[in-house]
């Protein structure tokens, strides 16, 4: 099952839906249902189970010409992140390979919708983009197993981490990786959450103006999915809506301006945004 939240041309009010290839269901039809995809994963095993049956319904699909699709968790209470995941990536970016998981936060004003415009900021000369799987945690879960965090995660979606890439290494031996990856519109994520079990067999592509730039599977992370959970969890309690960015492999380069840049996961969909330089911002800091 695919949960989206969107908006249609009859109707502008962000609400949530199941994805189909025919069409969309609207599960706010169903009066018991939130509308808010966050209060739908805080009603629980109840709402899933109805979203289930709903989706399995042909009628009143709404035609997907007519649907504008959101970020899916459109204000999670957390976006974490995990950077040096992938041997590649590591390699290129000439670090030492972790012992140990190195996380950070983008801040929740990130989020950005999986069709819309990347920014530059007024105090940023240049953009990476970095295609990322996402978790989505659907159970408020602490100190989680790995055997155990399956049972806590709703499912899977992509993300473009985009950084301020000169930002990150500005001040020496102190990278900014908060600052650098937390500007408006810094976290591109969509276009739906797949309720995939097992994203082992997903593969990663990254497409700019076209051209392949990013092709690789989620199983080269060096610290699975699970285990970012099971590890985090230890740390600090996970709520339902909480996002999870796995980290990338090699292939990450500045952009140009007025490129378009496709993240696709095939299972999951593809996020597609043009970074516009023309929108940055007015004040320099």
């Amino acid at each position: 099952m695919k949960l989206i939240t969107f908006s249609s041309s009859d109707n502008a009010r962000p609400r949530v839906g199941v994805y189909r290839d025919d069409g969309v269901v609207d599960l706010s039809l169903d009066d018991k249902l939130p509308d808010t995809m966050l209060a739908f994963l805080e009603a629980g095993d109840g709402a899933m189970a109805a979203a289930r049956a709903a989706a399995g319904n042909a009628a009143d699909l709404i035609p997907l010409d007519a649907v504008t699709l959101q970020a899916p968790v459109t204000n999670p209470g957390k976006v974490l992140a995990i950077g040096l995941n992938y041997g590649d990536h590591i390699e290129e970016s000439g670090m030492p390979k972790p012992k140990h998981q190195v996380w950070f936060n983008k801040q929740h004003n990130c989020i950005n919708g999986p069709y819309d415009d990347i920014a530059l900021p007024a105090v940023s000369t240049m953009l990476d983009y970095e295609a990322e799987l996402c978790v989505v945690i659907g159970k408020r879960c602490k100190d989680v197993s790995v055997e155990q965090a399956a049972e806590y995660v709703l499912g899977y979606t992509c993300i473009n981490d985009v950084t301020a890439i000169h930002l990150l290494f500005k001040y020496d031996a102190f990278p900014q990786w908060t600052r650098s990856k937390s500007f408006d519109g810094f976290g591109i994520v969509g276009p739906c959450i797949a309720t995939l079990e097992d994203p082992s067999d997903l593969v990663v592509q990254t497409f700019v103006n076209g051209e392949e730039r990013q092709n690789y599977p989620v199983s080269d992370m060096v610290f699975s999915p699970l285990e970012l959970v099971s590890k985090i969890s230890g740390d600090m309690t996970l709520e339902p809506g909480d996002i999870i960015a796995c980290g990338t492999s090699m292939g990450v380069k500045t952009l140009k301006p007025d490129s378009t840049v496709d993240v696709t996961i095939a299972g999951i969909g593809t996020l597609r945004n043009r970074y516009m330089p023309d929108k940055q911002g007015q004040v320099k800091r």
